[in-house]
């Protein structure tokens, strides 16, 4: 009977032990490293994943990457491409505007424009005409030349006279040529409000879209302040970000094929080939992140060159993936059989970002490596937009970088697939169920004896 007790204080004590080890959810990764901001009250920060992250990571979505604070909680983050322009600041540009007439009721389809353009198709001059149908007036609204914006219009925002306390609802149509009109946003609030010396103010109309002409136009009764300035905030181009290249060394399998593995999980995107003296080969390149997957075409086939002269070396330029892809191991396949040595296979990527905000003590560190663990990317961008409004365009996360050594948490463990110790844990009980009973019986068989 002792026995069995010690036995259950055990099971106890073994299926206790994970509770306790999760306070610090810390202890589910690999390793960390310890930041270092910027701005310490920023609030929210801007990391650029590096090397030792894509490497300790395991997760083919990067999910085994996030952010801690002193206490080993973790904190709201989201994962941005290289070229994502969430946490860039914003672009604005001054756009020419032009009031339109009060028009009857329901006549805002019959609303006729004529229009002279410059030469380079913007608006000089427009006149409105109202069509036959009859009703009480309504308030006019405006027409907004955005022709000058290549890229786009990601939202406008509108300034005004505040005589008084604004709220109102307006419509926003969108045309390229003047006539034929479609609606981009309904039911959208304009507010400026003042109280007790504080003031709340609802200016921008998001887009979302490319188009030459837009016209705000008032929804019911509502009655439209007089207009000052129209602004607005273009699509940003993709920043040009340097290339970081993993550069691999080949083992030869089949004839004319050579496989790599890579040692991270990086977001590839272009691939090179180097080889030792003058060469011109087709080559298709292959991917696949479990060795007992198929092979998937990533990119090719495509001819790869490299010529040496007395002017210096000459090679083609790097082949575009089709899809970027953290597939662990790689595979050129020739064309020509007879290519013996492997070449130097190198595959591109831009380092991504890590936004998070700030929550609790710092100080704060991002922790990689887990196959327990995965971060659930939160929604930054709403907040980073809230942001924008009430500090300014130009406002963008704080820089947040890597300051120090890794530091090991669970280590390699964290990386390891545990075993299924419920169910081991399910048999033992059983066995030690059967082995209880069997003792009964055998007692009660020596007692009738």
């Amino acid at each position: 009977m002792k026995f069995f007790q010690r036995a259950i204080t055990a099971v106890s004590l073994v299926v206790a032990a994970p509770a306790l080890w999760a306070a610090d959810a810390r202890q589910d990764y690999r390793e960390q490293w310890p930041l270092q901001l910027s701005a310490p009250q920023a609030g929210a920060y801007r990391l650029t994943l590096g090397e030792d992250q894509y490497r300790s990571a395991v997760s083919p979505l990067l999910a085994d990457v996030q952010v801690f604070n002193a206490q080993g909680q973790a904190l709201p983050a989201a994962l941005l491409a290289a070229d994502q322009p969430l946490a860039q600041p914003a672009q604005w540009q001054a756009l020419p505007w032009f009031p339109l007439p009060a028009q009857g009721s329901g006549a805002s389809d019959d609303l006729q424009l004529l229009t002279e353009r410059n030469s380079d198709g913007s608006v000089r001059r427009v006149e409105a005409r109202l069509g036959r149908s009859g009703g009480s007036a309504q308030p006019g609204g405006w027409l907004v030349d955005a022709s000058a914006l290549r890229n786009g219009v990601q939202a406008l925002r509108l300034d005004w006279q505040a005589a008084q306390a604004l709220q109102v609802r307006v419509r926003v149509d969108a045309s390229d040529d003047l006539r034929d009109w479609q609606a981009v946003a309904e039911g959208v609030p304009l507010v400026d409000l003042q109280h007790d010396g504080q003031r709340l103010q609802q200016r921008r109309i998001e887009i979302g879209r490319q188009a030459k002409y837009f016209r705000v136009l008032p929804q019911g009764a509502d009655v439209l302040p007089p207009l000052t300035a129209v602004q607005a905030e273009r699509v940003p181009t993709a920043q040009a970000i340097d290339w970081q290249w993993r550069t691999l060394t080949g083992t030869a399998g089949q004839p004319g094929e050579f496989e790599y593995t890579l040692d991270g999980r990086f977001p590839i995107a272009q691939a090179n080939i180097t080889t030792a003296d003058n060469s011109v080969v087709q080559w298709t390149l292959l991917s696949r992140d479990d060795p007992n997957q198929p092979w998937q075409v990533r990119a090719g086939p495509w001819v790869a060159y490299q010529l040496q002269d007395s002017a210096g070396r000459n090679q083609s330029r790097a082949q575009a993936l089709a899809v970027p892809t953290r597939d662990r191991f790689w595979k050129l396949t020739a064309s020509q059989a007879q290519v013996s040595t492997a070449p130097t296979l190198k595959l591109g990527y831009q380092p991504e970002a890590l936004v998070f905000l700030s929550q609790g003590e710092a100080p704060f560190s991002v922790a990689a490596g887990s196959v327990r663990a995965a971060r659930t990317d939160a929604p930054v961008g709403t907040v980073i937009a809230q942001l924008r409004e009430q500090q300014g365009a130009q406002w963008q996360p704080a820089v947040a970088t890597v300051h120090g050594p890794p530091q090991v948490l669970a280590g390699d463990a964290a990386v390891q697939h545990e075993r299924d110790w419920k169910r081991w844990l399910l048999w033992g009980l059983l066995v030690l169920g059967v082995l209880v009973v069997g003792g009964f019986a055998v007692s009660l068989l020596r007692n009738q004896r």
